[in-house]
């Protein structure tokens, strides 16, 4: 008897515990840190830190210029550091500023043939002038437009078919004529960056052209996907000297575009 009373107040127990166990609230989980935005480009030129949105103000140690940027090495109160804006004239020894938007962890700069621990991308502010930061989807466009294209090996494409046909390089050459105009355009594509300002950018290469020229590369914005390396026709409005804000400016691009694989 006794036995099988200890045994009930054992269990009576046990059942007081697991009640008070289940009407205790589960802790939650900790939220970890807010990732940053990733950025579409071509593998190994380097990967987003982060949206950092401060403005590095330093002496310049060092400057240089290659494919369309200005790289300097600023000694700023925090130590020294990289930074890119489009290309601008800067000397060593003066005092500037740099709107940042963007840094980039182990960047590899091709027409530099050099890469960069860390560096931010971002534009010059004006001695004197407050300016904003550059906004992170632009500073990714500005990173990834610094890497250049990926290495997609000899390019020959025949000319699209048709009136509305055109190379990459005769769009440019034409660019003035064809404003707001429907051109088709064959290419390989050379470059994606998708979810920019709302926008997949694509850019288009047909082995015409040259690079001293800068009229082999078309850029082309679109709502649709494509691969990288794919042989597309790409069919748009000819959009002609369009800026699309901090310095981001093109002579001539193809506008909302859809594509079709070959």
């Amino acid at each position: 008897m006794n036995r099988s009373l200890t045994c009930a107040a054992a269990l009576a127990g046990a059942a007081v515990a697991f009640a008070a166990c289940a009407k205790k609230p589960a802790e939650a989980p900790k939220a970890g840190p807010a990732a940053a935005t990733p950025v579409a480009m071509a593998p190994g030129h380097g990967a987003p830190a982060a949206a950092s949105g401060e403005t590095l103000t330093g002496t310049i140690l060092e400057t240089m210029d290659s494919g369309g940027y200005t790289y300097v090495r600023l000694k700023t109160a925090s130590g020294e550091t990289w930074a890119a804006v489009n290309q601008s004239k800067v000397e060593k020894g003066s005092e500037v500023s740099v709107a940042s938007g963007m840094t980039m962890v182990d960047f590899e700069s091709p027409t530099l043939k050099r890469k960069f621990d860390s560096i931010v991308f971002g534009t010059l502010v004006a001695p004197g002038a407050g300016a904003s930061s550059l906004p992170p989807e632009m500073a990714a466009q500005h990173a990834a437009a610094a890497a250049g294209p990926a290495d997609v090996g000899k390019i020959e494409v025949k000319r699209a078919e048709g009136a509305d046909g055109r190379t990459v390089a005769a769009l440019h050459a034409e660019r003035a004529a064809l404003k707001g105009k429907t051109v088709l355009v064959r290419g390989k594509v050379v470059k994606f960056l998708g979810g920019i300002m709302g926008k997949n950018w694509v850019h288009l290469r047909d082995g015409s052209g040259s690079r001293e020229g800068k009229d082999d590369d078309l850029t082309v914005t679109t709502a649709e996907t494509v691969e990288l390396g794919a042989v597309v026709v790409a069919k748009g409005t000819v959009g002609v000297d369009r800026d699309f804000g901090s310095g981001y400016r093109y002579a001539v691009i193809l506008e909302d575009a859809t594509f079709t694989k070959e």
